[in-house]
Parts: structure tokens; C-alpha cells; sequence
């Protein structure tokens, strides 16, 4: 390297350094006590083990032990995850006093998420004659994948966990292309056939025995008010028994779909529909 470059090199560095002295948020760098997302991950990859333990857990362990490696797994994420919501909870400001009982309050609502996994599997096999199993499902199926770090991302954001919950779901995001915010409402039964672009935002409800396509948006219908529309409703609201099919957009706060609605493929709806309604995109 010729001793231009080095000197060229020294210049680079110091610019880029000297760039982190100001008080954008950008250089916010108090590395310890950040959140730790390769932790949380970590904690996320470790509750699908809790969840589904005979798919996600280690094949070393024979049936007469897995009761012995689950309550160290457990035991495990509690650790874990209490020091995660104890950081996040200072990191913003608040009291972290609060953070072992959030901890436990979640983990107790373990038996209730699986039950309602239990129906979004029995959705998922239902509702594509491709299914060879349930196996299948929970073994190779996105939006499962997806699906499962929602339920448990929203029980933390019920609790008022800051910024875990949005963590996982964009976790699983990057994995599967499917983007749902853990504020979202959404009830048993819930399909995702395919899944990849869907977008379902944080004010969206959603009813029971649900299924989408890829593609799907379930959102605002305008974010121009930015931060002045948050708490407000959003999203869409749609019904039970409601198939919505790919890349259609359903946006708006005020947009209703009722019960028992199949909405076509490329449809951009804005207006409520009546129960019952067929929805088509408009034909060139």
C-alpha cells in the first residue's frame, strides 16, 4: 500500500469518527443497556422449543428426559427474558421493578398460546389440500412460523413490554416475508397460505377462522399524520369465516369486512363490505 493510501485511510477513519460526536439519535452507542437482539432472538428460537417440543427440541433427548431439558429450557428464557424487559424498561425511561412479574405473566400465558396454535394448525391443514400432515405445518409452513411469534409477541405487548414485541415479529418478518405487528388482534383458526409480502398492521382485528394469501395488506390508509395518529384506529376490522386472496389491500380504520366474505385476488377496498359479499378487483 503506498503511503498516499494510509494517509488516505487515516483521513476516512477520522471523519467517520468524528461524525459519532453530535447527539443524533443515530449515535446513540450506550451499548450496555441497549437491548440485546441476538439475545432476544436467542429467547424467541428457545420458546418455539417451549411451544412445540416434539419438532423444535433437541433429537439427543430421549421421551423420558424431554420433561428435565423442557424445565431447564424454561427456567432458561426466564432468566433471559427478564433481564431483556428490565433493560428495555430502563432503556425508555421507565421502572423496571415490574419486569420479573411481566416475565412471569407471559410465561404463564404459554398453555393459553398453544391451545390457540393448536387451531391455526387444524387452519393451516383445513385449508390446503397440499398438507400432507400436521407435521407439515409445523414443520415447513411460513406463515405457522410467523403466526407463532405473533401470539407470543402480542401477550408481551399486552403487558406493555416496549420493543421486544416488535424485535420478534420483525424477526420473524426477515424470516418468512410476513409482517405482522404484535398489536394486531387476531382470533383462532388463522391461515396463512403461502405468505410471503403480507403486511397486517398494529390496529388491524381480525376474527376467527381467517385465511390469507401472499401478498395481503390489512392497512392504513393514510400515515401522513404520522405520529399524530398513534393509539388511533388504523387498520382495517374483518369478520369471521373471511378468505381474502393475494395481493388484495384492505385499508382504513373505519373499513369493516363481515362475517363470511371472500375477497378476490388484486382488490383494493377503502369501503366496508356486507356480510356474506363476494369482492372482485374491477376488470380491465
Amino acid at each position: 500500500m503506498k503511503p498516499n493510501d494510509e494517509n488516505r485511510i487515516d483521513e476516512v477513519v477520522n471523519m467517520i469518527l468524528s461524525d459519532y460526536e453530535d447527539d443524533r439519535t443515530v449515535n446513540h452507542i450506550d451499548i450496555c443497556n441497549q437491548p440485546d437482539k441476538k439475545a432476544i432472538v436467542d429467547v424467541v428460537e428457545k420458546l418455539l422449543k417451549i411451544l412445540y417440543p416434539g419438532y423444535y427440541s433437541d433429537k439427543i433427548y430421549r421421551i423420558y428426559t424431554l420433561k428435565n431439558n423442557m424445565s431447564a429450557t424454561i427456567e432458561d428464557v426466564i432468566f433471559h427474558l427478564n433481564k431483556q424487559i428490565s433493560i428495555v424498561l430502563k432503556y425508555q425511561g421507565k421502572d423496571d421493578s415490574d419486569s420479573e412479574k411481566m416475565t412471569l405473566d407471559f410465561m404463564s400465558c404459554i398453555p393459553r398460546i398453544r391451545k390457540t396454535l393448536e387451531t391455526d394448525v387444524e387452519a393451516g391443514f383445513e385449508g390446503d389440500p397440499a398438507a400432507a400432515g400436521m407435521d407439515e405445518i409445523i414443520l415447513s409452513y411460513p406463515g405457522l412460523y410467523a403466526i407463532s411469534i405473533y401470539r407470543m409477541a402480542h401477550e408481551l405487548f399486552l403487558l406493555g413490554v416496549p420493543m421486544i414485541p416488535r424485535i420478534m415479529t420483525e424477526y420473524a418478518h426477515g424470516k418468512t416475508g410476513i409482517d405482522i405487528h404484535p398489536g394486531a388482534t387476531i382470533g383462532d383458526y388463522f391461515f396463512i397460505d403461502h405468505g410471503t409480502g403480507i403486511v397486517i398492521g398494529e390496529t388491524t382485528v381480525i376474527g376467527d377462522h381467517v385465511k390469507i394469501y401472499q401478498g395481503v395488506t390489512l392497512g392504513g390508509l393514510s400515515t401522513r399524520g404520522g405520529q399524530s395518529l398513534k393509539g388511533k384506529k388504523r387498520h382495517p376490522t374483518i369478520g369471521n369465516n373471511v378468505t381474502i386472496y393475494s395481493n388484495a389491500s384492505i385499508l382504513g380504520g373505519e373499513t369493516i369486512i363481515g362475517d363470511n366474505v371472500v375477497v378476490g385476488g388484486n382488490a383494493f377496498i377503502v369501503n366496508s363490505v356486507e356480510e356474506g359479499s363476494r369482492v372482485s378487483a374491477k376488470q380491465q
